[in-house]
């Protein structure tokens, strides 16, 4: 079957083999496996056929059951990225509400040309109220392809307030991150997390999280790939996600309770997202955000 409803999970299949594991929790993807491609040495192609790889990394000590944000995978950060920079959200935590919150699997959607699809909704409670007094609905929806997966974010206006809003995907790419290669980001302005938020302009052709890294690049194209040499490189396309974080904590890593012990050494973090500003909508009106990740 194409798709597998669990009590706290969906798993989507496709007939070459690939699959992908989204919690009701968060909504988060917590597993992406695809067929390997042929002539990446690392993952050579069999006589029983290509290998199915992992593409995202999930940390052995990540809670799964739904008690906090799961350290891995796709994290959904909304209404806010990181702190809240405004008054009106002071009530919110780090990142948002989305991830910590349980999701309604709505429909699967099969498409021969495209994949399967499972959409998963959330919409305001009296708890989000509570933290965020804004009506909303959230549909978000993966597709799974053969070498692609899809993410999409629908975001809808449902009050009669005008609804502000920040929202990004934070990949965590499994690979060895000393090698992790990020392009084209040179020329792109960005705000350096790990120097108090200096504002600096990239010059590098190929960047790299050798070190400690947490880069906040503005206006940054929307394509990227990414590459971890002699093993895989992803194509990261997007639809109104201007914005890109890269980031990997390096030993600093170590110190949270839910990551494995050099779990840092094996991941690192693509995020695009609408972050420099909010998103703005007016009563009934939508905005819709996406990413397209295609093993090359």
């Amino acid at each position: 079957m194409p798709v597998d409803i669990q009590s706290d999970r969906v798993v989507l299949h496709h007939p070459a083999g690939a699959s992908t594991t989204i919690l009701l929790y968060g909504a988060t993807v917590i597993s992406w496996i695809s067929p390997s491609i042929s002539g990446t040495s690392a993952v050579p192609v069999t006589a029983e056929g290509p290998a199915l790889v992992e593409r995202f990394f999930v940390s052995s000590l990540a809670s799964l059951d739904g008690s906090k944000p799961v350290r891995g995978g796709i994290p959904i950060c909304w209404p806010i990225f990181g702190q809240p920079s405004r008054e009106e959200n002071k009530a919110l935590k780090q990142h948002g509400f989305a991830r910590s919150s349980v999701w309604k699997y709505e429909e699967t959607v099969l498409d021969a040309r495209e994949g399967v699809s499972g959409r998963f909704i959330l919409e305001n409670s009296d708890q989000t109220d509570k933290l965020f007094p804004h009506p909303f609905k959230l549909v978000y929806t993966v597709t799974l392809a053969e070498h692609q997966l899809t993410t999409s974010l629908r975001v809808h206006n449902t009050g009669s307030a005008p609804l502000a809003f920040q929202a990004l995907l934070h990949n965590y790419f499994k690979g060895e991150s000393s090698i992790a290669q990020v392009q084209p980001l040179k020329g792109v302005t960005y705000r350096d997390k790990v120097r108090n938020m200096v504002e600096d302009v990239e010059t590098r052709e190929i960047v790299d999280v050798r070190e400690y890294t947490d880069r906040v690049y503005e206006a940054a194209g929307g394509n990227y790939t990414l590459s971890f040499p002699r093993s895989v490189h992803i194509s990261i396309k997007t639809h109104n996600l201007p914005d890109v974080t890269v980031w990997n904590p390096q030993e600093t890593g170590s110190s949270m309770a839910d990551m494995e012990p050099n779990g840092w050494a094996h991941y690192v973090c693509v995020e695009p997202g609408y972050v420099k500003q909010f998103v703005e909508l007016k009563q009934g009106e939508e905005w819709w955000g996406q990413q397209v990740l295609t093993v090359l």
